[in-house]
């Protein structure tokens, strides 16, 4: 039989490890920074050719875990990776009721601005960029949407539905695909057009597509099956709380495959890497999967 006293120290462990686990995940992990390599060899990559990119994930700007000196030092990291290309994967403020001083994106667009790379620095739209934008949920799209507006105002690309031929392949940037919020328990409404923006694809050279939510990567038109080399993209935070396989954070958990979570995966001839993200969404909260800068390299 169990004391009473045992009971009560069986209660204080438990008190202690939840407050160790709490301010872990809320003040320590959250500050972390790690770069997270993937290697791929896509079929039809032109031999010889080796590409860099670089991935910013769900930046998530807002204090206390993603002020503008954060955002800079993560910059200045990024840079020291010598990408070829360097992408903006959406979700670029923090929205959620723990912040202590909101950071719009214009605070932080001149410091993305800032990064540079042979190929470009190149930027598509999450859900929360739409959300954010109250002109543009009332209207119920198309954009454009004000953090699209402001990154562009710092000088930087922002592909919305659009594809550009760059240096023996195209980059494709999809919209959202959980653009326009709907009442409670309906699937937000996307403004992505993955018809339109291959379309725009004029001769066989490998595509790379950035698309904030890795939902697409299993729901591509039978038509453009293995059209797409390499897919990129961000949105689940790697699960950003996980216990080994269990992920009870996950975001799309109803609206996609639990495996489409955190790194790569293929199918078919197409390849995905889903970034762990940089900031905090829902909870300024992460354990087991600390925020990174994701470099892939293709040969």
């Amino acid at each position: 039989m169990i004391s009473r006293r045992g009971v009560l120290k069986g209660l204080l462990g438990v008190t202690l490890a939840g407050l160790g686990f709490g301010g872990y995940a809320a003040g320590i992990e959250p500050q972390r920074l790690r770069v997270q390599r993937w290697a791929l060899q896509p079929e039809g990559w032109p031999r010889g050719k080796a590409l860099r990119i670089v991935m910013l994930a769900d930046i998530h700007a807002g204090v206390p875990h993603m002020s503008e000196v954060r955002v800079q030092e993560i910059c200045d990291r990024a840079m020291a990776e010598a990408g070829d290309l360097i992408v903006l994967m959406g979700d670029y403020v923090a929205r959620h009721m723990f912040l202590a001083r909101h950071i719009p994106v214009s605070a932080i667009a001149p410091i993305l601005a800032g990064l540079k790379a042979p190929l470009g620095v190149h930027a598509i739209l999450g859900n929360h960029d739409w959300w954010d934008d109250p002109v543009a949920q009332a209207r119920g799209g198309p954009g454009p949407v004000l953090i699209a507006n402001d990154l562009r105002a710092a000088g930087l690309s922002v592909l919305v539905n659009q594809a550009l031929r760059l240096d023996g392949f195209w980059l494709a940037g999809l919209d959202s695909q959980l653009a326009i919020e709907r009442p409670k328990r309906k699937t937000p409404r996307g403004m992505h057009d993955i018809a339109g923006t291959l379309g725009q694809v004029t001769d066989d050279a490998p595509v790379i597509l950035l698309a904030h939510e890795p939902d697409i990567f299993l729901r591509m038109p039978e038509a453009m099956a293995g059209r797409v080399a390499v897919q990129l993209s961000g949105h689940t935070h790697g699960g950003q709380v996980r216990f080994g396989p269990w992920v009870p954070m996950l975001q799309s958990r109803k609206r996609m495959p639990e495996r489409l979570v955190y790194g790569p995966y293929q199918n078919g001839a197409s390849h995905l890497v889903v970034s762990g993200g940089l900031g905090c969404s829902t909870l300024p909260v992460r354990f087991g999967v600390p925020p990174e800068i994701t470099v892939v390299d293709l040969t």
